[in-house]
């Protein structure tokens, strides 16, 4: 079998080799524009995910708020 190595092979191993050729057949210069566009992806999903958490956090304080209104007129009934 001409691809027989490749069982032998482990993950990290797999990687490498992955890598070595993407180095080889993709060009060095490529690298520093793909770094740079997961760096920004990077920084976008941070600001989604705080930006998700501040809506959270502003919609809990309305639902307490709504509540806390709500409380005091049912104990007067």
């Amino acid at each position: 079998m001409i691809f027989g190595f490749i069982q032998n092979m482990g993950p990290w191993q797999l990687v490498i080799c992955l890598v070595v050729a993407f180095v080889l057949f993709g060009g060095a210069k490529k690298i520093p524009e793909l770094a740079k566009s997961l760096g920004k992806a990077k920084n976008e999903f941070k600001k989604g995910l705080a930006e998700g958490e501040k809506e959270m956090a502003e919609a809990d304080a309305a639902e307490a708020a709504a509540k806390a209104k709500e409380e005091p007129a049912k104990e007067l009934v």
